[in-house]
């Protein structure tokens, strides 16, 4: 007796990441490359092209969600008929922008002339938000090197970019400001780097105490600056006329 054989079945296998929210995706490959993914992290290595808009799409579903927790028409009221895409756009495309996209490109130049002098860039206007209560934190920053012959040399616009790619993230000014020290340390290799941010936080001017006169201000020393006190006076000096 001969058998008929049963046919395979053709259909294609079903795609198991299906209805899985993009944000897991992420979430979970950063987790098994065993990284981190604070709020001041960059996480742009995790995200594959096309990911950006449909994470565009999941905060946006979210973010009416919390319009409607706050009790907002957002059907009637036509103020907020798109503010969640609004904000979920200014979230992950502006503000944010820091975490999702990859280190702007920066062309290094060698010390060709061996230049040994003290170079200062600012104030560069930085914009954050603080982490705690995602209120804005807007400042200027100045930089300070002491290059060497083995430094590397960096165009002006590329300070602020770097600076802006760092501040574009939710954080605490105090580890912002380490984090532009590192970059500019790494790229740049001198022999002293000095950094002086004053920055007002809406936190405190917005809510809270609310209180509008008191802005922030921190630094870090490395290498000479830390050093040498006639050389950290000297840059601290020629900041404060431009402050005043």
């Amino acid at each position: 007796m001969s058998l008929v054989p049963v046919p395979k079945d053709t259909a294609p296998a079903a795609n198991t990441d299906e209805g899985v929210p993009v944000s897991v995706k992420i979430r979970e490959r950063i987790q098994a490359a065993h990284k981190r993914f604070h709020a001041n992290d960059n996480i742009a290595d995790f995200i594959e092209p096309g990911e950006l808009e449909r994470l565009l799409d999941e905060v946006e579903a979210k973010m009416k969600g919390v319009l409607e927790s706050l009790v907002i028409d957002t059907e009637s009221d036509h103020n907020t008929q798109d503010t969640a895409r609004r904000v979920a756009k200014m979230y992950l495309m502006e503000i944010f922008r820091g975490r999702y996209v990859p280190q702007p490109p920066v062309t290094e130049f060698p010390n060709a002339e061996n230049l040994n002098e003290l170079m200062i860039v600012g104030p560069i206007t930085v914009r954050s938000a603080c982490s705690h209560h995602l209120c804005p934190i807007i400042g200027k920053l100045w930089v300070g090197l002491l290059p060497n012959e083995h430094s590397n040399l960096i165009g002006l616009s590329k300070y602020v970019r770097l600076a802006d790619w760092i501040m574009s993230r939710p954080q605490i000014q105090e580890e912002a400001i380490s984090q532009v020290a590192d970059l500019l340390q790494d790229k740049t290799r001198p022999d002293g780097l000095a950094l002086v941010m004053e920055a007002e936080h809406f936190c405190m001017h917005w809510r809270g105490v609310k209180d509008m006169e008191s802005n922030m201000i921190n630094s870090v020393m490395r290498g000479s600056f830390l050093k040498d006190p006639t050389l950290r006076r000297e840059f601290l000096s020629l900041i404060e006329k431009r402050r005043g």
